[in-house]
């Protein structure tokens, strides 16, 4: 049928939306979520955006208040703790098997991704090199080969996309990146290990910088 493969539900684009503005610093933690105000400023009926909350509290980004409302969850120190935790297993896991088992396809895509995100950062648009290292993130993942990992990121994408957003250097992340693209292309795995370790604690460093500035 003509046009059915661009067809999406309303649910599913008010929660691309959402979730994007929330991901991208336009709906700040806290931020009331109120179904009424929602789908008048989105121009739909109250029930994509009932959906849409629920899909994005069992994500992780909202938490649900009483009746029809919710607001952009605030992630605690614990919480970003934990998060940290669950990355550091995943992500030296990730990377390793993707040096291990990257193929020239998966590279060309990976390498685009760098691209993308090295571009934006260097024009200063932190929503697109935000994206694209999430992207990268995610192209690493695949790049892995292991559908019960994959099966885990995509549990955890939202969440982690989130803590990537504490990034403030942009152009210091992208440059990690291209190193461990670089890495995983010549399939140094020590390298790889050694790059993650690195990067993990770029991740801690920026988390805990935006922690001390919402105290101040």
């Amino acid at each position: 049928m003509a046009g059915s493969e661009s067809f999406e539900p309303e649910s599913d684009r008010v929660t691309r939306q959402l979730r994007d503005d929330i991901l991208d610093g336009v709906r700040r933690p806290g931020s009331k979520l109120v179904e009424r105000e929602l789908a008048a400023e989105l121009g739909v009926s109250r029930l994509p955006v009932r959906d849409a909350l629920k899909v994005l509290v069992n994500e992780g980004l909202v938490t649900p208040r009483p009746r029809t409302w919710a607001v952009v969850r605030e992630f605690s120190p614990t919480d970003i703790s934990d998060l940290d935790e669950v990355r550091s297993a995943l992500e030296t896991l990730t990377f390793r098997l993707a040096a291990q088992r990257s193929t020239r396809a998966g590279l060309d895509r990976l390498r685009a991704d760098v691209d993308a995100e090295l571009e934006a950062a260097r024009r200063g648009d932190a929503v697109r090199a935000r994206r694209a290292a999430a992207d990268f993130h995610e192209t690493v993942t695949w790049l892995a080969a292991n559908e019960l990992l994959s099966e885990l990121e995509r549990t955890l994408r939202s969440r982690m996309r989130w803590l990537l957003s504490r990034h403030d250097d942009l152009l210091a992340v992208a440059q990690e990146h291209e190193e461990l693209y670089e890495a995983i292309a010549s399939r140094d795995v020590p390298r790889v290990e050694e790059l993650v370790m690195k990067h993990l604690e770029t991740g801690r460093s920026a988390a805990a910088a935006h922690l001390r500035a919402a105290k101040d």
